[in-house]
Order: C-alpha cells, then structure tokens, then sequence
C-alpha cells in the first residue's frame, strides 16, 4: 500500500469493534447455555480464528450487517452455546493463524475439558512463547505437549481435573490472566492471578456480565469455579488501540479536527490517552457512558507534540498503541526515551525492531535498545519504503507515518492489517481530504 501526504483530517470516525473484546464474547458466548447477542462485532481474520475453532467443537454463530451512521459497516454476532461442558472434541488439529490471544486464551478453555486437542498456527505465532501460560496450566493439572517443554506450537492439551492456583502473573499480560481465569471456571477452589502492574480486565468484565463471581483486589484477580455462563446481549465498544492509528492522524496532520465517537474508555485500556495529554495533545473526552464497558466520544486536534521519558509503569496500559506512539515521538519536538517494553519484542513480530528500522529508513533519528528506544523528534518524514513485517499494528503505523511525510510511503506487505482491521483503507479515506 502506498501512502501519500494529505492536508486535512475532519469529519466523524467509529472505531471497528474492540479486538479484545470480541475474542472473549465468541468464546464465553460458546460456553454459555442459550444464545448471546453481540453487537458491533469485529469481522477481522483473528476474530474468526476463533470463530472458526468453536464452531468446529460444536458452537453455532451467525451474522447480520448494517451500515453505521459514518458509512463503515457494522455487525451482529449472534453465538448459540454449548455450555461449559458441552464442546466435543475436534477431529483434526485447530489452525489459529496468527491469533495469539486465540491459542491463549483456548489454552484455559481446553485444560478444562476432558479431552485432547492439538493447535497449531503461522509461522509467526508458531514462534511466539507459550510456556507463560502453559506452565501454570500444567500446575492446575492440564497435560500440555510441545516443541520446547510446550514452549512453541504445535501444541497437544489434554484437560482434566483442575486445582486452583496461586500465580503472580510476571510479564503484565492480560492473555495469561485471561487464560488462567478461564481455566478457573473448571477448576477446584480458588484461582488466583496476581500481577506486579495491573493488565486489561476485559475478561472479568465479561465473566461478571455471564453470572460469575469474580473477586477483584488491587493486587489481583479471583474465581472459583461456576456450574453455568448466562447467556447476554450487550454492545462491543470501539476499539482504543485501532482509533490510535486515527488519532495520531489528526493530532500530526495539520489544520485536523476530529470526532471519535463510541470508542471503549476502559480505564485499563487509557494509558495511551493519558500519555498523549503529556505530550501536549488536543485531545479530550466529551461524552462518556459507563456500562458493562464505559463507552464514549473524543475530540482530537492537530497538536504540537513534546517528547517525553516514558513512566515504565505506563507501558501494559499502552502495549498495542506503543508503534504508532514510536511514529508520534518522531515527530514531537525533543527527545522522547521508552524503557521497559521488551514485550514487544515477542508480539507478531519484534516491533521494537520493525518500527526503529522502518523509522530510520523514512527519516527519523531514533535508537534502539534492549527494553525499548531513545526518539529524537523531526519535523517531517522522509518518502521511503518500508517492510511491515507481516505485522499489522506496524503495517498501519507507516501509513499514518506517510500522512506526515515529503512524499509517497510505500508499506511492502501491507495485507496484514486485515488481521485487525480490514476495513483500514477505506475508514482513513473518509476522514481525509
């Protein structure tokens, strides 16, 4: 895909439906006994990754589309379940593609189940680590195979009798959370997940929403295991960290004025706002609802950025936005330093690598280091072409890059963004001019 400079970002814009979210609702719906209804469902590759593998174990989903009030399409999911104990084993091995918070997260499902499945993915997510989630699996009593001590797909699960556990959750991660929590539903006792600095709780939310009692604390998470999942109708909020893409458009291109509307404010899901206002964006909240998950309008501006030195802590609240954050220090006015995200070092591809490389190649003075990198701020970008690496958060973040550059940003690879949003061309065509 080529990106060429613009001079104006205006109009109203609605985020696709949260990734996160929709991943959830198409398993809990799966689990639960009768038929749930999500609306603003997002259609991306990943999603149906895991439609696709509960369909296989005996879960039924339908669709129906409509149009948005901006002209971008929109969808209902409507999932009948099968109950906690109701899926059937596949008869052949599960193919996730590039979906890791598929194979996690179905890592928890699968331990609670009395049967063996084997799951395999791309050669991207065949080299992404599992042992963070089957490890404490393993202790729970699930019998889990694979390259490297069930390291790296393909991997075989054998679920069983499962125990509680007590598990400090060491790499900040929602997927292990999530994965632990699910494999809880099934197991004896209490299932506990402690975490050093707090992660996503998606989950939680959604598992207090189906009836079950979820004990929160500042220090962690808790849940016993429950007999049934209610069946629910809600509304998937738009998705944060795809209106990030769209947000950094309007605060870099100038004489820009854009409304976001229906977008997920989690608090959890935030940190990439709160870091924006201490760069020096004109970004607000003017309408916010709280519900099952808070939900509300933004409106952003055309800004002049400051660097900053990145608060560590921050970086779990912001792990999706950090290379589109990467493309807006190269454009703030000093030096911005970003520590402790060696995470994204194993997501789809090493980001830290593909976004300093590809910075580097259309201009930007950026260096990169073990936990993260040192960002100079330019002015403008150079024209260039740069590799996605089959990656669609880097994918879309030169394409916002190339809104802001002297000429065309060719992105090679570019088809990758489907896997989280395949409608990106066309929504950025919109709000352009």
């Amino acid at each position: 895909m080529t990106q060429k400079p613009i001079t104006k970002i205006q109009g109203e814009y609605i985020p696709p439906g949260d990734k996160s979210i929709s991943h959830r609702a198409a398993m809990l719906g799966a689990l639960a006994d009768g038929t749930s209804e999500f609306s603003h469902f997002l259609e991306s590759e990943d999603c149906f990754r895991t439609i696709d593998a509960f369909r296989v174990m005996g879960a039924t989903y339908k669709f129906k589309t409509s149009e948005t009030q901006t002209g971008s399409r929109t969808t209902k999911l409507i999932v009948t379940g099968v109950g906690l104990n109701g899926l059937r084993a596949p008869e052949s091995a599960l193919y996730l593609g590039n979906s890791g918070t598929t194979m996690r997260l179905m890592l928890g499902i699968l331990a609670g189940q009395s049967f063996e499945t084997r799951l395999t993915g791309d050669p991207s997510l065949s080299a992404r680590p599992m042992k963070r989630v089957t490890e404490p699996l393993r202790k729970m009593g699930a019998e889990i195979s694979g390259k490297d001590d069930a390291n790296f797909a393909p991997l075989a699960i054998r679920g069983g009798e499962l125990s509680g556990i007590q598990w400090t959750n060491q790499f900040a991660s929602a997927q292990v959370k999530s994965a632990l929590l699910l494999a809880g539903l099934y197991a004896q006792g209490s299932t506990r997940v402690t975490e050093p600095l707090p992660t996503r709780d998606h989950t939680e939310r959604l598992l207090r929403l189906l009836g079950v009692p979820v004990e929160a604390s500042k220090s962690g998470v808790a849940v016993r295991r429950v007999s049934t999942l209610h069946p629910i109708h809600m509304r998937i909020p738009g998705d944060f960290s795809s209106a990030a893409f769209f947000i950094a458009a309007a605060l870099i291109v100038p004489h820009s004025d854009l409304r976001v509307l229906d977008v997920g404010l989690n608090p959890s899901r935030m940190g990439f706002y709160h870091v924006l206002k201490q760069m020096g964006a004109d970004i607000k909240i003017e309408r916010q609802d709280h519900g099952e998950e808070p939900i509300g309008d933004l409106r952003v501006k055309t800004s002049s950025l400051k660097g900053i030195d990145l608060d560590p802590r921050m970086v779990p609240l912001l792990i999706d936005e950090l290379p589109i954050l990467m493309v807006l220090c190269a454009l703030a006015q000093g030096t911005t330093r970003i520590r402790g995200a060696r995470e994204l070092r194993v997501k789809e591809t090493d980001r830290l690598r593909s976004m300093t490389e590809g910075l580097k190649t259309i201009g930007a003075r950026i260096e990169e280091c073990d936990d993260g990198c040192t960002i100079e701020g330019v002015r403008e970008f150079a024209s260039g072409s740069v590799s996605s690496y089959q990656d669609h958060r880097t994918a879309m973040s030169f394409l916002i890059a190339g809104l802001r550059a002297k000429g065309n940003v060719v992105v090679r690879d570019a088809d990758c963004v489907k896997i989280s949003y395949p409608d990106f061309e066309g929504d950025l065509k919109r709000i352009c001019s």
